[in-house]
């Protein structure tokens, strides 16, 4: 098949208002009015964010999800996306059908829709990129700066769970159960992006605000740097899973991995303390730490302050 038979077959059918079906040049987002719209894009590329013998539906489900969960820590509203999508000659038609469907099944889940992008042919691993676009009230997108001095620390979910998938992907001796490995497996394959905390609640609450895309300390340094304050986290208060422990333990090098290892997906953001009733209310973050004034990120355990060599994933 040619590019515009695939686009036709597996593509055309996911696209939705403003695309013309993928058969213009670009697409049409209306805007509405007293909402700002609210762009952001990421890719995913086989060999780093995925395996080859992934299944293609969660493949596909990854590559939009990741970004939808900066969507998320934007406190945005999901609205649409672009594809681009560089696919090596071993790619066959039932793989796209399957690529297509998981994308599908996302739309569904989150409410999003296809308006266009770009297929093409590369020699090298498959290439995935995704731009999404929301919609947050007009000046109510939570930024990475905006921390203060005596804000709470907060992140949702667990932490370290995505890394502890790739670990085992990657033949580390553990003892876990079959449903341990498998959750873990599953939170690298298929992230959880925070969406409906993002949109409903976030806003309301937070003073900055960033996903957890390369590690935990990593993310935290972004908000550290572009707000001016230094952000003090409790090793201790840092939300574990079950299958983690048993994986890596408890010991401090054990936290210091999951707060480093990336693909979490989670939202962490600081908040003023006056929010602290209705944070606990949610039940959806956990409070790890706090702002003060200084630079950068400390890790702390019972008083110590724990080496962290590398704070995240680096690109290059």
């Amino acid at each position: 098949m040619d590019e515009f038979e695939i686009i036709a077959r597996f593509f055309a059918p996911l696209a939705g208002e403003g695309s013309f079906g993928l058969k213009d040049d670009a697409a049409v987002i209306a805007p509405r009015p007293g909402f700002d719209l609210i762009v952001t894009t990421d890719s995913v590329a086989e060999g780093t964010d995925f395996f080859a013998f992934d299944p293609a539906g969660l493949v596909a489900r990854k590559a939009l999800r990741v970004n939808l969960s900066d969507l998320a820590a934007k406190g945005a509203v999901p609205h649409g996306y672009l594809l681009n999508i560089a696919l090596p000659p071993s790619i066959a038609p039932d793989w796209l059908a399957a690529f297509a469907q998981g994308l599908a099944e996302d739309q569904a889940a989150f409410g999003v829709t296809l308006l266009g992008g770009d297929t093409a042919r590369t020699e090298g691993p498959l290439s995935i990129a995704v731009t999404a676009f929301g919609f947050v009230p007009e000046g109510g997108m939570v930024r990475r700066a905006g921390a203060q001095a005596g804000d709470d620390v907060y992140v949702t979910g667990t932490v370290g769970d995505s890394g502890g998938g790739l670990a085992i992907f990657r033949r580390e001796t553990h003892a876990l159960s079959e449903a341990q490995r498998d959750a873990l497996i599953a939170r690298y394959r298929l992230p959880e992006p925070q969406v409906a905390f993002g949109a409903r609640a976030l806003r309301d609450v937070a003073s900055a605000a960033v996903d957890v895309s390369d590690g935990l300390v990593a993310d935290l340094g972004h908000v550290a740097k572009a707000s001016g304050v230094r952000l003090v986290v409790e090793a201790d208060a840092i939300p574990r899973s079950g299958a983690l422990r048993a994986l890596w333990g408890d010991e401090d090098a054990a936290i210091i991995r999951a707060a480093t290892s990336g693909d979490d997906y989670q939202i962490v953001f600081t908040a003023h303390p006056r929010h602290r009733a209705a944070i606990a209310a949610l039940g959806a973050a956990s409070r790890i730490g706090h702002a003060e004034a200084g630079e950068g990120v400390v890790l702390q355990r019972q008083g110590r302050v724990l080496p962290v060599l590398q704070t995240g994933f680096r690109h290059f």
